[in-house]
């Protein structure tokens, strides 16, 4: 920052906000660059609302620059860490937030204060307005009513489509600022708890997302309260996230958040990165449409979540948000593309002529290669850990006629083993993560348990257990002796010729024998 600013800005000091470019020590005074000369005083303050109570302003306009004083350093603390994982946006600029070198800030003596003070008051009075909703305005900030906990327990219903942390983090944040969240599964049911800076933010979103459709007919919403008022979360992986804590292990057998990621994503693990505008701090998101199903968007902060047609693309813009689009190409190490298959459609394979482990995979939409990556990344295959990042590349070119490519590109566009290119196929229902216990299907009347035991067994393969549907025995289930030997059968024998003109289809099974 240039030493030419006032020295009157702090008190006495002649070397006021000097060195302000890199201070590492947490303060709860925050440096604001590059604001845009047109942003009001709110907007400011607004960039520290959702994590406690702004107490002072400072606007250098003239030097694109502000600075703000928060109530508390543990506060500055949870903005600085949340906003270096997603650049805010303040009129669809970037501003870039630090620490300041100083410890409070003395603006009784400045001219042409009455705006910042008057911009503080009217913010901190809505916040307080906001509060009264829930009950809590004349308690201590930290005095929450039963029922009204910044920390919301979700349910998805009707699990048709997997729903990851990085979709909820898209939802929800629409809403307000989200700290931390924890997936598990409980009851069978696939459950989050998911904490806001504002337990104001989390009464709209109970309000407004329970019993909503991420997907058309399926992936319901339940939300209610939490009893807890705080999450404590050890791990950032694709199971809990620490918005706050980029310095948090990936936790044992847990896939790292890998920099191909992080670059691929913007910030760790979210696929949101900029935000819009402090209003909300909506982030400008490109999710992917369902694979024949239609994902659904929030005008505002209200209304049934619905796609608009433009969308179908593999990219959806939210009112007053730049859409961002996914990549619908994967790089994939240690990994037999075949098993891209199981999760889309692949049209092309490009493997790298310096690292013949690694290969380009492109999918048919950016919402197949979104699944691949988030049930392949970290399983074990031949003893080898797979790796599968979203690819900076936009699609995999083909070789021009006379180039050299010694068969490394291969295209598969035309396909017929394709198993989603029928809109509203019921494979799209049957989408599940790795597991030792595999579903056959398109079996011949003619062809025994026996038979296709033996054709695993023969194969190589541990057959632990193995049963006909008793309702169609055109599909059975197999279970294998691992995860590991159920990913290396699925790619030996999916499409394997069975006679009678059947080829057998193989596919990962939630269900257990």
């Amino acid at each position: 920052m240039s030493n030419s600013t006032p020295s009157t800005a702090n008190g006495n000091e002649s070397k006021a906000f000097k060195g302000d470019r890199s201070p590492c020590v947490p303060s709860r005074v925050i440096h604001i660059r590059k604001v845009p000369i047109e942003v009001s005083e709110a907007e400011v303050v607004l960039l520290g609302v959702p994590f406690g109570k702004v107490t002072n302003l400072l606007m250098l306009k003239g030097k694109n620059q502000a600075f703000i004083e928060m109530a508390s350093e543990e506060a500055a603390m949870t903005m600085v860490n949340y906003y270096t994982t997603a650049t805010p946006h303040v009129r669809n600029q970037p501003v870039y937030i630090q620490y300041s070198n100083h410890r409070e800030l003395k603006t009784d003596n400045l001219p042409n204060q009455g705006r910042a003070q008057a911009a503080l008051q009217a913010v901190n009075a809505m916040h307080a307005g906001n509060m009264s909703l829930s009950g809590s305005a004349s308690a201590p900030d930290s005095a929450l009513l039963p029922g009204h906990s910044p920390v919301l327990r979700i349910i998805i219903e009707n699990l048709f489509y997997p729903v990851s942390l990085e979709v909820l983090h898209q939802i929800f944040s629409k809403f307000g600022t989200v700290l931390k969240i924890i997936t598990f599964t409980k009851n069978n049911q696939f459950q989050a708890l998911l904490q806001y800076a504002d337990p104001m933010n989390a009464h709209h979103a109970k309000v407004t997302l329970d019993g909503q459709n991420i997907y058309n007919a399926c992936c319901t919403l339940r939300v209610e309260f939490s009893k807890l008022t705080s999450l404590n979360v050890k791990y950032n992986n694709d199971k809990s996230r620490d918005f706050t804590r980029l310095d948090l292990p990936s936790g044992d057998g847990q896939p790292t958040l890998e920099p191909t990621m992080t670059a691929a994503f913007g910030a760790p693990g979210i696929i949101s990165s900029p935000y819009a505008g402090v209003a909300g701090f909506a982030p400008a998101i490109g999710l992917p449409q369902a694979a024949g199903l239609s994902m659904q968007t929030m005008p505002g902060a209200l209304g049934p979540l619905t796609i608009p047609s433009s969308a179908v693309a593999g990219r959806m813009a939210i009112h007053g948000m730049a859409p961002t689009t996914l990549h619908s190409v994967l790089l994939v190490s240690n990994l037999n593309p075949d098993v891209s298959g199981v999760y889309g459609d692949v049209h092309r394979v490009k493997i790298l002529f310096n690292k013949k482990e690694n290969a380009l995979v492109q999918m048919a939409d950016a919402t197949q290669a979104q699944l691949a990556m988030s049930h392949l990344n970290g399983q074990r295959l031949h003893g080898k850990v797979i790796r599968v990042t979203i690819s900076k590349h936009h699609t995999v070119q083909l070789p021009r006629e006379g180039q050299e490519d010694q068969g490394l590109t291969k295209d598969y566009s035309g396909s017929p083993l394709h198993r989603f290119k029928k809109p509203g196929s019921k494979n799209f229902q049957n989408i599940f993560p790795p597991s030792a216990t595999l579903h056959l299907s398109n079996i011949p009347p003619s062809i025994t348990d026996d038979i296709l035991k033996d054709l695993f067994a023969t194969s190589g393969y541990t057959v632990k257990a193995f049963k006909f549907f008793q309702k169609d025995r055109k599909m059975a289930l197999i279970q294998l002796g691992s995860v590991e030997e159920a990913i290396q059968a699925l790619i030996d024998l999916h499409n394997h010729d069975l006679g009678e003109n059947h080829h057998l289809r193989v596919s990962f099974s939630k269900s257990t024998i």
